[in-house]
């Protein structure tokens, strides 16, 4: 089973950045491609970013060139760089591993993004 865990976080205000960050366990990080989803109050909850095994990335519309995603290999880590933050940007943020862009991991916490002035 893969435990996912996310951080980084926080509260920002408009125009800002943060930089997520999510330790998975396992040797099937290294194989599978991995996804950023988020889920704002009341909405369901959306893919915004994913990396395959081999680095491609792939973004939501609504993210593109404002958000990077990238993995470190020997780390196990998938890391989320979001810039020129909005309000709607806000939500918890949460990683998972995806088999044919589907999750099949358990989802973890999460970590909540505020972006308000």
């Amino acid at each position: 089973q893969v435990q996912l865990v996310e951080s980084g976080g926080g509260l920002v205000q408009p125009g800002g950045s943060l930089r997520l960050s999510c330790a998975a366990s396992g040797s099937i990080f290294r194989v599978y491609a991995m996804g950023w989803y988020r889920q704002a109050p009341g909405k369901q909850r959306e893919l915004v970013a994913q990396i395959t095994g081999g680095g491609t990335t792939m973004y939501a519309d609504s993210v593109k060139g404002r958000f990077t995603i990238s993995r470190d290999y020997a780390k196990n880590t998938v890391d989320l760089q979001m810039n020129s933050l909005k309000p709607e940007d806000t939500a918890v943020y949460y990683c998972n591993v995806l088999v044919a862009s589907v999750p099949i991991g358990s989802w973890g916490q999460g970590t909540q993004v505020t972006v308000s002035s």
